[in-house]
């Protein structure tokens, strides 16, 4: 459970689940965007575009489990700096896991799933997180509750094939070509888009900012 404070300048709106219509594919790409940074802004646009969805959520959450919070930006000043950056009508950021009170996607998405049951979700990630996201609480549920997207990050490419994820669920892997049927699909089933890749690091932002 996470003891983050929304602030006194956190935006009421931003507390609140986007509105969807039943029936409406929405990917969820969460993390801490500390900061968010054009290739947060290429991986949402990628799945929106490549998984033909109606919307992606950015849900911007109080802190990384397994992040050290000791340079984590104030959650509004992060909400402010995404909100700015999904300059789309289809995307819609949030920092709605603070009111469900935790930073662990498996309860994030059982929560959306239970509010939303007409709802297709897809989970976003880019695919940086995909060497540690055995380590992720009940990463096994995450995979057997929704559909998977990873888009492609810089230095990531080979994690497709070594890490522990893609190795266990290899045959409900989705071929690229035929993505955008994935969020119509039964989970577990998972793809892995490639894209032009933006070299952008929250890691080298901060480290820069520090300098």
């Amino acid at each position: 459970m996470s003891s983050a404070s929304p602030g006194p300048e956190l935006r009421r709106d931003w507390m609140k689940l986007p509105h969807s219509e039943p029936g409406n594919r929405i990917g969820i790409f969460g993390g801490s965007f500390n900061p968010p940074h054009s290739g947060h802004r290429l991986v949402a646009a990628t799945a929106l575009k490549r998984l033909g969805l109606d919307q992606i959520w950015w849900f911007v959450t109080p802190g990384n489990p397994l992040k050290s919070h000791s340079d984590l930006a104030p959650l509004q000043n992060r909400m402010r700096m995404a909100s700015a950056l999904a300059d789309h009508p289809r995307m819609k950021v949030t920092a709605y896991e603070t009111v469900l009170g935790t930073p662990y996607t498996a309860r994030t998405i059982l929560a959306l799933r239970s509010m939303r049951p007409a709802t297709r979700f897809v989970w976003v990630m880019g695919a940086d997180n995909l060497a540690s996201f055995h380590k992720w609480q009940d990463w096994r549920a995450i995979i057997g509750s929704v559909p998977v997207a990873i888009v492609d990050r810089p230095g990531a490419s080979l994690s497709v094939m070594s890490s522990p994820m893609a190795q266990a669920y290899e045959k409900y892997r989705l071929p690229e070509e035929v993505a955008g049927l994935l969020a119509d699909m039964n989970a577990p089933v998972w793809t892995f888009l490639h894209t032009p890749l933006d070299r952008t690091s929250s890691t080298e932002l901060r480290q820069n900012k520090k300098l």
